[in-house]
């Protein structure tokens, strides 16, 4: 089945899952044609083949607050028409889809969770357009709520978890999750539980490698300040392999945020866990997706990672294995009436634990600054530098991207955009380092 029908196929059922309900929220979508030109499609070292690149596509949102029915959903679909004969044209599309159905009232709720993206089929390889997946984690079942007192309550979840992707079988997975969790308020701004969670995972091919069974006990610290944040989570991690050695260590997370200003704000998340490729596309507990009706972009570029296209491609190894994650990514924004500034460091360890031929480092920082020279017209500079190193591998890759953009709204629907964008690897594997440039303009209806 192709991957956009199986994406599709996949959004019905979170929609239709929910029955005898009624679907009333806000709809909002911006629909965009834009034309790239690349030097080097194939992102290729030593057989560079220009294209031209004709995308269509749309984006869209729906957020539903009601009694009965929470529903965040946003997402991206687009047609890549490529003028070079070497690529056939693909339908790509992305899905961030949160919805909750209150059954019964404070006391039995329906949640679902779909996760879509585009992944690299290897991803060793260039991210050429034959070397692009479509990913879907597919999470849904029932949360159990009842209170012990006018502070605490408890929560007991059942879960089933679907993974699939197109091209990479071992990325294919069924998950049964089950979770008990004691919630105590300390005060309006303070909120601790105690969480028990265990999963099974089911690999759907059997050279994918062993079933596991992974349990994790950990308490969750939460306290929200007008200026402060702190989100801290600490346990104890347990994977049963089947047929495979076992694995035990301590798991934390923690995020803390700071706002000195109105205008300036820091953040800085710290990771030590076990997780798989499956595991992180979906949120995590608590985590919601980012307010969608502020967030339908007008703009089919997404001018830090690819400003090519709206779907960025992503860089996770699609796979079925699990690794120990750690990690320390920071973040800094500043906002003001003209200007707006972002920078993203991140470090991050990972070491799989039945095959450790994907083993690697990685040091990147991100930045982007916005400038508005008038209301409607805005220039933006953006750039990424990644150096990767797979350790297993002997092999390091050191990828630079940056570019200028500018964007003009002309009329509260219409605007266009126009961007230029270098991006080079070099890397001391044989035929993996490149070098390109690319233009693009493009046309947006907003609505």
């Amino acid at each position: 089945m192709p991957a956009y029908n199986r994406l599709a196929r996949a959004t019905m059922l979170a929609l239709v899952v929910v029955p005898g309900c009624s679907w009333a929220g806000d709809f909002a979508y911006s629909a965009f044609v834009s034309v790239e030109h690349s030097d080097n499609i194939a992102l290729s070292t030593d057989s560079p083949a220009s294209s031209n690149v004709i995308v269509p596509g749309i984006n869209f949102a729906y957020r539903q607050l009601g009694s009965t029915i929470q529903a965040n959903v946003v997402g991206t679909a687009e047609y890549l028409d490529y003028s070079n004969s070497q690529f056939d044209s693909q339908t790509l599309g992305t899905l961030s889809a949160q919805a909750n159905w209150s059954a019964i009232p404070q006391r039995l709720d329906f949640a679902i969770e779909d996760d879509a993206g585009v992944q690299p089929v290897d991803t060793l390889a260039s991210n050429a357009p034959n070397n692009l997946q479509q990913t879907n984690v597919l999470s849904l079942g029932p949360i159990f709520h009842f209170n012990f007192n006018a502070a605490t309550r408890g929560q007991a979840e059942l879960k089933y978890i679907n993974s699939y992707a197109s091209k990479v079988d071992d990325f294919d997975s069924s998950r049964g999750l089950g979770a008990f969790r004691v919630i105590r308020d300390l005060n309006p701004t303070t909120q601790v539980s105690l969480n028990l969670e265990s999963e099974h995972v089911n690999l759907k091919n059997s050279t994918a490698g062993p079933n596991y069974t992974r349990d994790e006990l950990y308490g969750h610290y939460v306290h929200t300040l007008k200026n402060f944040d702190v989100d801290a989570l600490v346990g104890w991690a347990y994977v049963d392999f089947k047929n495979a050695p076992s694995a035990s260590k301590p798991m934390a997370k923690v995020t803390l945020g700071w706002r000195p200003s109105i205008d300036n704000s820091f953040s800085v998340t710290g990771t030590y866990e076990y997780s798989d490729a499956a595991q992180d596309m979906l949120l995590q507990p608590g985590q919601t997706i980012v307010d969608s009706m502020t967030n339908v972009s007008s703009n089919p570029l997404d001018l830090i990672n690819d400003p090519a296209r709206g779907i960025n491609t992503g860089t996770v190894v699609v796979d079925s294995q699990v690794y120990l994650d750690r990690s320390v990514q920071g973040t800094y924004s500043y906002r003001s009436d003209r200007w707006s500034v972002t920078v993203s460091p991140l470090y991050r360890k990972l070491s799989y634990l039945n095959n450790p031929t994907f083993d690697q480092n990685e040091k990147s920082a991100a930045f982007s600054v916005e400038y508005k020279l008038r209301p409607n017209l805005i220039l933006t500079g953006f750039g990424n530098y990644e150096h990767n190193e797979y350790t297993s591998l002997s092999r390091t890759d050191k990828t630079t991207r940056f570019g200028v953009a500018i964007s003009h709204e002309f009329t509260p629907h219409w605007s266009w955009r126009a961007g230029y964008t270098r991006q080079i690897r070099a890397s001391n594997a044989a035929l993996q380092s490149y070098h390109e440039n690319e233009f693009i303009v493009g046309v947006v209806y907003r609505r």
